[in-house]
């Protein structure tokens, strides 16, 4: 299976999760399922974390937009991650394991 720079932005954000002890979980895209969810469902300190990873300048789509936009009004956090923000989201994860 050929590696898409999704999934190597999903791998870099896998090992961030790991290395800072965060709960996630991978919804998988079936028919089964909710379409939209974003990649990656966390918990960091009690914090419900949501990511949605792209690649490069990669937009979310208008689903996955609906479902960021209800996480936010459930007081959860949901943010798209690409590569140039893998950064930001260890400086986030630390500032919520820090509440």
């Amino acid at each position: 299976m050929a590696s898409t720079p999704e999934s190597k932005v999903k791998t870099k954000i896998r090992a961030i999760l790991k290395e800072h002890g965060v709960y996630y979980a991978m919804p998988m895209g079936t028919g089964y399922g909710n379409a939209g969810v974003p990649d990656f469902l966390c918990c960091v300190n009690g914090y419900f974390l949501a990511i949605e990873a792209k690649a490069g300048k990669g937009k979310a789509t208008a689903l996955q937009v609906k479902n960021i936009n209800a996480i936010h009004d459930c007081g959860g956090q949901a943010w798209i991650v690409n590569e140039d923000a893998l950064d930001s989201l260890v400086e986030s994860i630390k500032f919520l394991k820090e509440k």
